[in-house]
């Protein structure tokens, strides 16, 4: 039965540490298999390697049977009825875009902090590897190609934050300074955890 994995929070350095790239797709089914348990658990629609601690290019997606809006106001009890894909995407790369959409972010590993000014591209081509190694395609408009840019930054050490206009983002931050403080605080305590755990 798959696992729910622990989210890392802002402040855990893994989240901005530039992923390998995977080589051995041993292991890769049974992780995506609880990567995908973990982001139906959290209610979100995509999560990456680096957010459960694995420094590696892998992230999953979920595409809904809901228009945006719908899928944005509806993020704490997305049905699995209506999943429309499910992606499991290993070293992803985009090898075209076009235009520009601005709408709303938020991140499992950053619980409860949305910015509506995140500018993506608008079309997208990505070109992956499945969990067995065989290459794929998709090309990807809207949300969904919002959702994929979004964690494909994931395996760069970059989150959503970043994006975010600079001459909107000095406020935003200070906006929630205490919220991304409080997980910083988190963070390092469920990496102290952790050691003492590994002793």
């Amino acid at each position: 039965m798959a696992e729910v994995l622990p989210v890392r929070l802002y402040g855990d350095p893994v989240l901005r540490r530039k992923a390998r790239p995977v080589q051995d797709f041993s292991d890769l089914e049974e992780l995506a298999e609880n990567m995908v348990e973990t982001m139906f658990e959290y209610g979100g629609v995509g999560l990456a390697a680096p957010q459960v601690g694995l420094s590696r290019r892998l992230f999953v997606a979920a595409e809904y049977e809901l228009e945006e809006e719908e899928a944005e106001a509806d993020e704490e009890e997305r049905p699995r009825s209506v999943l429309r894909n499910l992606y499991v995407m290993v070293n992803p790369r985009i090898t075209y875009r076009e235009g520009t959409q601005v709408g709303t972010e938020g991140c499992l590993s950053i619980p409860g902090v949305y910015s509506d000014d995140v500018p993506r591209n608008l079309q997208i081509r990505v070109e992956y590897q499945d969990v067995t190694g065989v290459p794929r395609t998709l090309e990807a408009e809207g949300y969904l190609a919002r959702v994929i840019q979004h964690e494909l930054d994931h395996l760069e050490g970059v989150l959503f934050l970043d994006r975010i206009p600079a001459e909107l983002r000095r406020a935003f931050l200070e906006e929630h300074r205490a919220e991304l403080a409080e997980m910083q605080r988190k963070a390092k305590a469920f990496l102290r955890d952790l050691q003492t755990e590994r002793g």
